[in-house]
């Protein structure tokens, strides 16, 4: 007898697609989100939508079909997977300026490098005429990347293009090839790339979760894990829950060898921020922990801690 489905559906989905007034399509959407009992965030901005959105089956299709009537919407789509428990404790419809903040508003993200398909990926990346960026900021990449990607190191995205524009020499004469979590950073970062004047400019089709949703582990080229934006925390192949989990004081992903460390303590500190926080901002953090296990033991949800950093 097969197994019945997780019962949440988690959809992850963005268009860039000109929106006039956004401010005026935030209302009915989170009207449609709070009733049919769907939680997560949607950013609109006059460039699209982006955002991740979690429920019951016929809810999340609701609030799907309620932006598929928005301008330019008619297609859309996006990232599919399932979950236990919501991963999402609250609905937030935000406007935005960008729907990914690159700080480059020049940028024509419909100028985008050309898509490569999961199947096609490996083949790609293997040549050694191809340099291999991830786009990501430097505390996903630590949890996982494909293997000979370049580490931009970045803290934020809006660092990247600082970055492009001081490692132009390294980039010259070469194939570019750029990756992200689910593809949205990538339309723009390959778009800068190419505003940049490059041209054989490439990006992963639907990001690492398409990746790996359609890759067999055997023949893989990722490495690790790959942190998402919600209470999974990480994702590996066949977008199965990863091990690591989420420091609620300074919301880095953490590793079952960090949960292990004497610095880390649940729901208060990890190795990367014990040293950063006081007494005072500890026992904060502390006395949040005790809250969140009392609403759990009480099977309420306790909104007050969020699932990714801020």
């Amino acid at each position: 007898m097969s197994q019945s489905p997780l019962p949440f559906r988690v959809l992850a989905l963005y268009r860039f697609t000109p929106f006039a007034d956004p401010a005026m399509i935030k209302p009915a959407l989170l009207a449609v989100c709070e009733a049919h009992d769907v939680h997560g965030t949607l950013l609109l901005a006059t460039e699209g939508l982006n955002g991740t959105i979690a429920g019951r089956d016929a809810g999340v299709q609701a609030v799907l079909d309620h932006l598929r009537a928005l301008p330019g919407c008619a297609d859309l789509a996006g990232r599919e997977s399932r979950a236990a428990a919501p991963p999402f404790h609250r609905m937030k419809v935000r406007i935005k300026r960008e729907i990914v903040t690159m700080g480059e508003p020049a940028v024509d993200a419909s100028d985008a490098g050309t898509y490569v398909a999961p199947k096609d990926w490996n083949a790609l990346i293997a040549d050694p005429d191809t340099v291999v960026v991830d786009t990501r900021n430097a505390y996903e990449v630590r949890i996982g990347t494909f293997a000979g990607a370049v580490d931009p190191a970045t803290d934020s995205f809006r660092d990247f293009p600082a970055w492009v524009r001081e490692n132009r020499a390294a980039l010259e004469g070469k194939r570019i090839a750029m990756f992200c979590t689910g593809g949205i950073r990538c339309e723009k970062a390959t778009a800068l790339v190419k505003a940049e004047g490059f041209a054989d400019v490439h990006h992963l089709q639907g990001g690492i979760l398409n990746y790996l949703e359609h890759v067999a582990p055997a023949d893989s080229l990722w490495r690790g894990e790959c942190f998402v934006f919600d209470e999974r925390v990480a994702v590996g192949h066949g977008l199965e829950i990863g091990t690591h989990g989420l420091c609620r004081a300074c919301r880095m992903p953490v590793s079952p060898e960090d949960r292990a460390s004497p610095l880390y303590e649940e729901g208060v500190s990890c190795p990367a921020c014990h040293d950063t926080k006081d007494t005072a901002q500890r026992a904060g953090y502390a006395e949040r922990a005790k809250q969140a296990a009392l609403a759990e033991a009480r099977g309420e949800r306790h909104v007050g801690q969020r699932s990714v950093r801020p």
